[in-house]
Parts: C-alpha cells; sequence; structure tokens
C-alpha cells in the first residue's frame, strides 16, 4: 500500500516564498515549514481521514502555534516539538485517531522551506496492563539526606478481564530526556535503547492480576520504616527487583517475604535503583523470546560524538534494543530545565511527566507520577486515562499512593500524610476506600 502524504505548502508556497520576512511578520525573521506525513502500513485503505491539524511548541518558550492542514506554515526558528492529529473513519463505522510526533526539530531561519517528514501511527490502547505509577524520587531520612531502595513502580488491570503478569518485563531506557545526541544507527522509530530488564516469571497463568487491581514493583520489599523512619512498608510487593553485587561495600537487599523478578540484564555491578531525578523513560513490555535468545539477538552497538571546549570526542556504546512492537506501555521522564527529546518513539509516548520543575528539585522527595483517574466505575475503582502521552495522561508531583495508603511521612519531619486519593488528585470517596484498599492488597 502506497503512503499517503499531506504536503503542506503546495502552488502557494512559491508565491509564499517571495514574500519578504517584513511583509510577513514585521522586522522577525521566520521559518517556512513544509511538512509531510506517512500513512502507516495498518491502516486501512478505505478509511477516510479527515483534514488533520499540526501543532507546533517551541521547547525554549513553551509558546505553541497550531495549523490545519493546507494552510501555509511559519514559525520563528527555534526548536519545536511538532505534533499531527487527525481522525479516521473506518470502513467499520467506528473513529480512531491518526497520530504523528517529531521531537526536538531544529528549525533555523533559511531561504528554503524546512521538509519535515512525520511517520503516522494509530493511537493504540494496550489490552493488557498500564504503569500507574512510578515513584523514583525516594524520600528523605529526618537528616535531609537522601534515602534509598524504597523506589517502585505500580502496574494497572485497565481492562474488564483478568490480565496475567507473567512474562511482563521491567525496562529503563539507556538514554536520559536531557542529553540528545545523534546516535547512530539512529533506531527509535524501531526500538528503544534499554540498560535494564528485569521479568516477571511464571508460566502463563500464575500471577493474575484482576480488572482494577494494582501489581506492585518495588526496589526492596522490606518495611522501609525499620531503617528510615519516613519511608513505608514494601513487604508486601507483588515482585522486587534484586541484584547480586560484585561490590562488597554496596551490596543488595534480598527481601524475604517478596520474590525476585528474573533478572535479564542491567548495567550495574552493584544494585539497580530508579533514576531519583527522572531523567528515563520506564516501560513494560512482552517480550515473545527467551532471555538468552533476546541477549544475542537484540544487542545495539551505537555511536555518537561528545562535544565540549575541550573538543570532540567519538564514542561508542552498547545497549539492547527493545522493539517498539514488543512495548506493552512507556512513561517518559524529565524536567522543565532539562529536557531535550523523547527517547521513546511518540507512538509509544508523545510526551513526558515530572517530579520537580528544575533538576535536583528539593520538592520532588516523596512525590511520584500518577496516571490520571478519567472515571470512577460503579465498583469503586477508577478507569485510568491511556493515550499514549505522559504528559496528558499523568499527573506529576503527587504524593505517592503507598504514602498515602500507608499514612506515612511527607516530609523529612515526619509529618504524616492525611489524603487518600486515586491519581494523586482524584479523593477516593469513604464508600469506596475499602475497595481502592483491596485493589492495592491492603
Amino acid at each position: 500500500m502506497k503512503p499517503i502524504f499531506y504536503t503542506i505548502l503546495s502552488a502557494l508556497c512559491i508565491a509564499f516564498a517571495a514574500c519578504s520576512d517584513d511583509t510577513l511578520s514585521g522586522s522577525v525573521d521566520m521559518t517556512r515549514v513544509v511538512v509531510t506525513v506517512d500513512r502507516p502500513a495498518d491502516l486501512d485503505p478505505d478509511a477516510t481521514v479527515a483534514r488533520g491539524t499540526i501543532t507546533f511548541k517551541n521547547i525554549t518558550s513553551g509558546l505553541t502555534s497550531s495549523w490545519l492542514e493546507g494552510d501555509d506554515i511559519a514559525v520563528m526558528p527555534g526548536l519545536y516539538d511538532i505534533d499531527y492529529t487527525a481522525e479516521v473513519s473506518n470502513p467499520n463505522g467506528t473513529k480512531t485517531m491518526l497520530k504523528a510526533a517529531r521531537r526536538s526539530i531544529a528549525l533555523a531561519k533559511s531561504d528554503t522551506p524546512a521538509s519535515i517528514v512525520m511517520q503516522g501511527y494509530n493511537n493504540r490502547v494496550a489490552d493488557d496492563l498500564v504503569i500507574a505509577e512510578v515513584f523514583f524520587s525516594g524520600t528523605l531520612q529526618s537528616s535531609g539526606n537522601q534515602y534509598y531502595g524504597d523506589d517502585y513502580v505500580k502496574l494497572y488491570n485497565n481492562t474488564d478481564h483478568v490480565v496475567y503478569a507473567d512474562g511482563i518485563t521491567l525496562w529503563e531506557s539507556k538514554f536520559t530526556t536531557g542529553d540528545k545526541y545523534d546516535y547512530t544507527p539512529d533506531i527509535l522509530h524501531e526500538a528503544v535503547t534499554v540498560q535494564a530488564l528485569y521479568t516477571v516469571p511464571g508460566s502463563g497463568t500464575d500471577h493474575p492480576v484482576q480488572p482494577g487491581e494494582y501489581f506492585l514493583l518495588a526496589d526492596t520489599g522490606i518495611d522501609h520504616r525499620t531503617i528510615n523512619p519516613n519511608s513505608f512498608d514494601l513487604s508486601g510487593a507483588d515482585f522486587e527487583w534484586y541484584d547480586i553485587s560484585t561490590k562488597p561495600d554496596h551490596l543488595d537487599i534480598d527481601s524475604p517475604t517478596v520474590p525476585n523478578l528474573d533478572k535479564w540484564y542491567c548495567y550495574t555491578l552493584s544494585f539497580f535503583v530508579l533514576h531519583n531525578r527522572g531523567l528515563r523513560a520506564y516501560g513494560i513490555s512482552r517480550i515473545p523470546v527467551g532471555r538468552d535468545t533476546y541477549l544475542r539477538d537484540c544487542l545495539y552497538t551505537y555511536n555518537y560524538e561528545i562535544i565540549s571546549e575541550a573538543g570532540v570526542f567519538p564514542m561508542e556504546q552498547s545497549a539492547f534494543r527493545m522493539p517498539n512492537e514488543w512495548v506493552v506501555d512507556a512513561v517518559c521522564c524529565s524536567v522543565a530545565s532539562k529536557y531535550a527529546w523523547n527517547v521513546v518513539d511518540p507512538s509509544i509516548d508523545s510526551g513526558w511527566t515530572h517530579c520537580g520543575t528544575i533538576d535536583k528539585d528539593k520538592t520532588r522527595f516523596f512525590r511520584s507520577v500518577r496516571r490520571k483517574v478519567l472515571y470512577i466505575a460503579d465498583n469503586g475503582l477508577p478507569v485510568l486515562k491511556d493515550t499514549n502521552d505522559s504528559g496528558a495522561d499523568f499527573n506529576p508531583d503527587c504524593i505517592a499512593s503507598e504514602i498515602e495508603l500507608q499514612g506515612t511521612a511527607v516530609s523529612p519531619d515526619g509529618l504524616p500524610c492525611t489524603a487518600l486519593t486515586y491519581d494523586g488528585v482524584t479523593p477516593v470517596e469513604a464508600d469506596n476506600e475499602s475497595a481502592y484498599r483491596q485493589a492495592n492488597r491492603q
């Protein structure tokens, strides 16, 4: 099937290019843009695609401008995130959304319109577990020092049927959202580059997750309050990631009450913790091959250059590829003062979320990113938002759910949490509290 191209700036572009910058925008130089959107191969050839909207967001200023297909596009030079959306009418009568996105695109002043090609994709909703929460910032001790080991990732069954967690792999991206290089070969449209993989063991039906139920993956599944009174109890987690350290001074703790995830690979020689400023992407996948086959076939060696005042330094490193079609869900994290790009393809996550507004923000502790509630079902359990855009799907800077559920500290001075919410914002009504706690297996 031939791709469909939506080309913005047709014959009018010739006349438009002849206009002076003063005519277009006073004394401000503008960059003219031609956008081409390729239709995805899995879109029904008989589907009708409505006129789409293209949005340019200036990463530096935060200003946005939107254009309809067929409009003449001109923006100020700068660094942009670009999004495309169009409604699709399918032959069976259903309506879906066709989307495309490009991130961190530098648009310079030029006499020639900039040409941007965007890969269209269908807005998919996984019929599987989703990431409900990532708690990466950690807690503080009464001294104000960072405490490590109580980070976690919480999954959720957002479907109307039982989902088995067996075989779900938790991963962390290799690349950070705050440092963008020209990695070659560029595999972003094919795979995520990952550096840590931990898999839920099982035969396929050992770990059922009921509709509306949470599944907790912990760093260390112990009652952390015995070490840090400002932390909370993770001894009832479903699984923990555990590492046999090669460094005697940095040993991991193997919980006696929480089973271990199968460690497929991790870059560290000591023990793995989530990036405590949230500058990576986290995701879950279902990998259709075994560990040995994956590690053999999915090694990714890449090159890039570090450019500094001291000179240009060519680099070569290796990590692993996580094919995009294996990804069930992902969330990109960053902070506004450091954000440079999304380290996953827009079809997986076209946005990002955060704890803290600046790098090393001291207000981020005790807080997590939590998926938003769409509505509360009749059973008192939430249905969560999932549009593959973490900026729209997640509430940032939330008190962590385990802190709320256990009423533990929200600050170094031990001030206890008294709120209980589904997503850091939406309160749990008294009539629904029992169902919510049971869904969290408390």
